[in-house]
């Protein structure tokens, strides 16, 4: 029993955990991811339910998208000052805008609930680009991508509850409701964030213009040998899960299923990501960041292929397997960026990953609802397997220009 439990103290998860800082960061994960997740379902239905229109309710999710587009000119702001007091204000400010959505509960006043969903998109690129830089200096480096494992994990667990939560709370006290409890939770976060224990020095007055201060994170990131497959790769395999995610129904409907059964896929692929979430940090110091990621794109390219074949189990197991490929080449990305970034030039560097990761996958998801009426899902989860392993194949680490994988570092020897 002793050795069991010396071996549990050992594990990076456990040590992730039993890490103050790093156990509030998750908490405030936890907190706000669940109210992120309740009001991202909520608000399409919101909008549905006071229209009736289709394509007015996909708007909502374009108002929170819209906004990375502007991810490396956002990422300025958390490179000016000090992280800790920026993530607090824009948890202040999110939760205070959600109030005013109280006031909707009509069709003309849906211009304010677009507005906030779009204060709410720029303030998460800011808030996102923060917190990876504060994490990157609160968090020992030799566990950040135990820590990003972990976010990822408790992302998807909120997303799995959340909007099951939420759409109840809809149902019984309407879309208001639900964005009181987003305000919240944000309220909470901004409680978990105040308790943190970082040193930050001030950084110094920005020098130059704004453009070139913007500048300098994306020249940083395509100059890097490192960063810049792992960030291509990532957008490049968020590409084609977009067009991926546009063909669900298709597979349903294929399967011979009611378009309820698309919720047990997500599900499904929402704990392979959960799995895959506990084990990053292990892979990532076993694999190093190119390999691993090239695992999981493979593994992703597998999966997304043989979703053209009409089978219920090989449908269930190719979801689990969907999620614990995709977050691979995410996960690999994020914790790069924090370890090969300067400090000063985090913030900035990691909006503009953020922004070249995740764009793409709006691209695909627009391009996959077009295709699966001109092609047929079937050839296009068959090409997309065969893009994505492509994909994975350029990621193979080469001899030259590639970091080792980190050492394990025991817990006595962190500062």
């Amino acid at each position: 029993m002793t050795t069991i439990k010396a071996s549990l103290s050992t594990w990076p998860v456990v040590r992730v955990l039993r890490d103050r800082n790093a156990g509030l960061y998750l908490s405030s994960v936890v907190v706000s991811g669940f109210g992120t997740s309740a009001l991202w379902l909520v608000s399409g239905v919101w909008v549905k339910d006071l229209t009736g229109s289709d394509g007015l309710a996909a708007l909502c999710m374009l108002a929170m998208w819209l906004p990375t587009l502007a991810g490396p000119l956002l990422g300025t702001l958390a490179d000016r000052g000090r992280r800790k007091p920026l993530l607090i204000g824009v948890n202040v400010l999110l939760g205070a805008f959600l109030l005013t959505l109280v006031s909707v509960d009509a069709p003309g006043d849906l211009w304010l609930l677009y507005a906030v969903l779009f204060v709410y998109g720029a303030a998460g690129v800011v808030h996102d680009a923060a917190e990876s830089a504060l994490v990157a200096t609160a968090v020992d480096s030799s566990l950040l991508g135990d820590f990003n494992g972990l976010r990822m994990t408790a992302t998807e667990g909120m997303k799995l509850l959340a909007p099951l939560a939420g759409a109840g709370l809809y149902a019984a006290y309407g879309g208001a409701s639900v964005a009181l409890l987003d305000a919240a939770t944000f309220v909470l976060a901004t409680g978990l964030y105040a308790l943190l224990r970082v040193r930050e020095e001030k950084p110094a007055p920005p020098a130059g213009s704004r453009r070139k201060r913007t500048a300098e994170g994306a020249r940083h990131l395509w100059a890097h040998p490192v960063l810049r497959p792992l960030v291509l790769a990532g957008g490049a395999t968020m590409l084609c899960a977009g067009v991926n995610g546009a063909m669900v129904y298709a597979v349903v409907d294929d399967l011979g299923r009611s378009p309820a059964y698309a919720g047990v896929l997500y599900a499904v692929q929402g704990a392979g990501s959960v799995g895959v979430g506990l084990l990053a940090g292990t892979a990532l110091r076993r694999l190093g960041e190119r390999r691993f990621a090239a695992y999981g794109v493979a593994l992703l390219a597998v999966a997304v292929a043989l979703r053209a074949v009409p089978s219920d189990p090989l449908a269930l197991v190719c979801g689990a397997a969907i999620g614990a490929g995709l977050p691979a080449a995410l996960i690999a990305a994020l914790t790069s960026v924090q370890r090969e970034t300067p400090g000063p030039l985090l913030g900035r560097v990691t909006a503009t990953a953020n922004t070249l990761v995740y764009t793409p996958n709006v691209v695909g998801l627009a391009a996959g609802a077009a295709l699966v009426e001109l092609v047929g899902h079937r050839l296009v989860l068959v090409a997309l397997g065969g893009a994505l392993l492509a994909t994975a194949a350029l990621l193979r680490p080469r001899s030259v220009g590639v970091r080792p994988p980190p050492a394990e570092v025991s817990p006595s020897s962190r500062p």
